[in-house]
Order: structure tokens, then sequence, then C-alpha cells
């Protein structure tokens, strides 16, 4: 996945309101750029750190910039949860993700469970393979963690893939780890340890739990290696 030109870089000032940030541009101006991430993005919006951000083309936006990329403990860290599905679909197609091979067609945002839309719905001869994709920005001590902040939609997702494997097809649950540091995945039980109460049962119900670590540049964003899932 290549990174979107023109690329600013700058210094974050804050971030708010979930959705903006201000940050001062290495020529000297101050921007106010739109924070593609609903998460707390905790570890990854320390005022100072060092951001990237992307220009829309898009005359209408309020906020042209986008918040792309953070360097935070010595690594490069993309934030924007826009990606991880790109990235997922990517890696299908391409086998990096050898696990979900073999499918003929791919889906995205496919209606199904209650008022939900599958990330990525996989068909074919194998029947039907449904995938959550969830983003993964937070590693303490090499180990990536989710979620950075209770998600109740998180949980809502598991139980969903839970009903699809009662009905006989695969459901997926895939960690996207945006940084090169995280060496396995685990849930964040001391942030939300109803989600990882779940993750646990969710696993033991048949629910697959695959993890991918992204290789993250100042020019590209792609999956490198499978990383385990430690419960």
């Amino acid at each position: 996945m290549i990174l979107p030109n023109p690329l600013f870089h700058g210094t974050l000032i804050r971030r708010y309101k979930r959705f903006l940030a201000d940050v001062e541009l290495d020529d000297g101006s101050q921007v106010t750029a739109h924070t593609p991430n609903t998460g707390s993005m905790l570890g990854c919006a320390l005022p100072g750190s060092r951001v990237v951000l992307s220009l829309s083309g898009n005359p209408s936006r309020k906020y042209p910039h986008s918040w792309e990329l953070v360097h935070t403990d010595g690594v490069w860290v993309g934030i924007n949860t826009l990606l991880p599905n790109r990235l997922a679909r990517e890696g299908i197609e391409n086998g990096t993700i050898a696990e979900l091979a073999g499918y003929q067609a791919i889906r995205a945002e496919v209606p199904y469970g209650e008022g939900s839309r599958i990330d990525l719905l996989l068909s074919g001869i194998l029947g039907k393979c449904y995938v959550e994709v969830k983003n993964v920005t937070l590693v303490e001590g090499g180990c990536a963690l989710f979620p950075d902040a209770v998600t109740t939609r998180g949980q809502k997702h598991l139980r969903e893939l839970m009903e699809v494997v009662r009905q006989g097809h695969r459901g997926v649950n895939l960690f996207v780890v945006q940084r090169a540091d995280g060496n396995s995945v685990s849930p964040a039980d001391a942030i939300d340890p109803a989600y990882g109460a779940l993750l646990r049962e969710a696993s033991q119900a048949g629910v697959e739990l695959l993890a991918y670590r992204a290789v993250v540049t100042l020019s590209e964003v792609r999956l490198e290696r499978r990383l385990e899932v430690l419960l």
C-alpha cells in the first residue's frame, strides 16, 4: 500500500475532539488535520511526536490534511484505520496471508449480523469466510495489545463471528499491527477485560484468530509476516 502524495512532515501539538490534531509543519506553518482513528491512540498521540500528513484533493473538505503516521518508541506507526482493510485485502490477493487463500471472490462491507457490515467476505468453492479486521497500534514490551480503549463494538463483532461459525462458515478475527516492534498480539485485559474474555471464548468456539505485522515506512505500508496471538 503506497502512501498518498504529497506528504507533509511536522510535529504534533495536540490531538483533540477525537478527529482533530494540530500540527506544526516543518516549514513553520500550523495546520489542523483530520485524524482517521476513532480509538484512544494510547501512546501514539504524545505532543511533540513527529508526524506525517497527507493532503486530500477534495476542495470541499474543511480539513484537507489527514494524519497518516506518527513516530513513537523509535518506529513509525500507521494510525489511519482506513488502511488495515485495504492491507488485508492486498495481503489476501498477493498471497501474503496464506491462511485466507483459495477463495474466488472478495467483497467488502457486506451486511451481516445485527446491523453490522463484515470487513471482508470471502467466497468460492471453499464456502464463505467472514473476516473482521482490527487495527493495532499499541505495543508494550514487544507485545501488540488490542484494544487501546473499551470497545463494545469489538465485542459485538466477536459475538457475530461466533454466530457465523455456528452456522457452519469460517469466522476470522484479523489483527493488523501497523508498527514494526510488535512481535506478538494479545488482548489488552487491563484496558478491556470483557473483550479479552470474549476473545478467548470466541477462539474456543472456533473463531480463527490471525495477526499480521506491517512494515511502515515514509513511503508505504505493507503486510510483512504473521504474528502469534497469545491468549
